[in-house]
């Protein structure tokens, strides 16, 4: 019988005193798929980092165990060795796409770096090949994003280029961390039916860690339950989800987005409306062109009512995150933003930073948008020392208090750094530093998609809550049309910058008239 390409024996992951991972052990074959589920914190990262010794060394030990990889031990491997074996043997795809890649480089040389040094490709080789790859993971404008740099990619573009670079050298083992969680549906299953084409042709064993069961179900024939560091359950997927042992993987089974948002006052207010938007960006030319322009959002209107919840789904590109930045005025517009009737759009800086209080955002990547150099408590005060200047040291501390508590933090970490949260946590923070400055509309861009399935229904009630307690207005952007249903009251539905379909939830959702839509929904359900 011949050796799994990867077997993990009896690891240990220790951080000072704390073991964030104990005991682990399993075996990958070539061609198979394996799962690691659990939720935030539970050390799946930390277990798959492990293998390739990306670990922050020597903060980071292993007191026992061995991570073997065709046999090799790869904890008593050399860095040399190590570095050849790193993105050409074994990829990864990251996490969080934003923090992955590097913000001064273009796509094309950054996916061209792994062709250089592990293919010994040079110019127009590397050209080719990454225009393939961009293609491959459903890039229509390929070439054209050469040039590209990540702040210029929406989430899930950033995603597909981070499963492109992985895919360079054709590895045999992929360890995916969260590949599809800033993807919508449509993009999520072509990049999962990719893999599964991949996987075949290449014999490539694939480490997926993922919150998401739909896709541990479509792909994976072996799932590992991690619970606090320890693997609790072990064992192929169907037995599992028909027949979970654990408790704990009871728990994670039953743990859907559910129940459906509180009943709008139809007699409620308009609290935000746009007419007529439109957004635009310049292509990229070359030197002395004409310039030439790409709407990214086009002839947009809508209304919401104070109290509402407005879902706004459609695929990576489709402007959702530009329509909502168009309309909290942190991208430039045209057309009419009214405000309780105020016409925002005609405002000046200094007029219109008097109103931002009443709107705020809570980021897709809960991660990069902390800044890693404050504690959380100077993260979540900063807003009050622009708004509210005249606030003493204690009044401002006694707020940080009161949002920490607000959003279920304990006050006691408020003086810890980003890194010393899990998602979930950071998550909160990201909430507690909007609502601080007690806002009448908030958008959540994306708000649950880093998370596993038990915290984002922990936030989800945690949204509900704060929106009942404070009558708040939510724009809630997201490709997870379960959490759609669960929390809007009404719905737009965008396809390349504009609304192909909206109205109530419960009409969207039941007969959806757009072909678009119901592709959307169909690869949604049918994941």
């Amino acid at each position: 019988m011949s050796l799994p390409l990867l077997s993990i024996r009896d690891l240990w992951v220790r951080f000072g005193d704390f073991n964030a991972v104990k005991n682990v052990s399993f075996d990958l074959n070539r061609g198979e798929t394996m799962a690691l589920v659990g939720e935030s914190g539970s050390g799946k990262s930390v277990t798959a980092l492990s293998i390739l010794k990306l670990l922050p060394y020597p903060q980071a030990a292993h007191p026992q165990g061995e991570i073997r990889f065709k046999g090799e031990n790869l904890l008593k491997a050399s860095n040399g060795r190590l570095r050849e074996i790193r993105g050409d043997q074994i990829s990864m795809i990251f996490q969080e796409p934003m923090t992955s890649l590097n913000p001064l480089h273009t796509v094309e040389k950054q996916i061209g770096e792994v062709l250089s040094l592990h293919r010994n490709f040079r110019g127009s080789q590397i050209r080719e090949r990454v225009v393939e790859l961009l293609e491959l993971v459903g890039f229509t404008d390929a070439f054209d994003r050469l040039q590209s740099y990540p702040h210029q990619l929406s989430g899930g573009q950033r995603q597909r280029a981070i499963i492109a670079m992985a895919l360079a050298t054709d590895p045999s083992l992929l360890i995916a961390d969260e590949p599809t969680t800033a993807l919508d549906v449509t993009t999520q299953a072509q990049i999962l039916d990719l893999l599964k084409v991949l996987q075949q042709k290449l014999n490539m064993a694939l480490l997926l860690i993922t919150h998401d069961l739909s896709i541990v179900q479509k792909m994976a024939e072996k799932v590992v339950i991690m619970q606090k560091g320890e693997c609790v359950e072990t064992g192929l997927t169907e037995n599992i989800f028909k027949n979970p042992q654990h408790p704990y993987t009871q728990q994670l089974l039953n743990s859907e987005p559910r129940g459906a948002p509180k009943e709008l006052d139809q007699s409620a207010p308009i609290i935000l409306e746009a007419k007529n938007l439109f957004v635009r960006f310049v292509r990229k030319s070359a030197l002395f062109s004409p310039k030439t322009y790409f709407n990214a959002v086009k002839d947009v209107s809508l209304q919401v009512r104070q109290g509402e919840t407005l879902g706004i789904v459609g695929e990576s590109g489709s402007g959702k995150t530009t329509l909502a930045f168009a309309l909290l005025r942190l991208q430039e517009s045209s057309g009419e933003i009214l405000l309780q009737g105020t016409p925002i759009h005609q405002l000046k800086n200094k007029n219109l930073r008097a109103l931002r209080h009443k709107f705020q955002i809570v980021f897709q990547d809960p991660f990069s948008s902390l800044s890693p150099r404050m504690t959380i408590a100077e993260i979540i005060g900063e807003g009050l020392k622009i708004h509210h200047p005249t606030l003493t040291v204690a009044q401002r501390e006694g707020l940080i208090i009161e949002s920490f508590e607000e959003v279920n933090l304990d006050p006691e970490t408020r003086n810890r750094y980003p890194h010393e949260f899990s998602g979930g946590q950071r998550q909160r923070v990201a909430i507690a530093r909007a609502l601080i400055l007690k806002p009448q509309i908030l958008v959540l861009d994306e708000p649950t998609s880093a998370l596993d399935r038990a915290i984002q229904v922990e936030v989800l009630e945690l949204l509900r809550n704060l929106q009942a307690k404070h009558h708040l207005t939510y724009i809630f952007i997201s490709h997870d049309l379960k959490i759609i249903r669960a929390v809007s009251h009404h719905v737009l539905v965008m396809r390349q910058g504009s609304i192909v379909e909206s109205g109530p939830t419960n009409v969207i959702y039941e007969k959806p008239q757009n072909p678009y839509t119901k592709a959307l929904f169909k690869a949604a359900f049918e994941l």
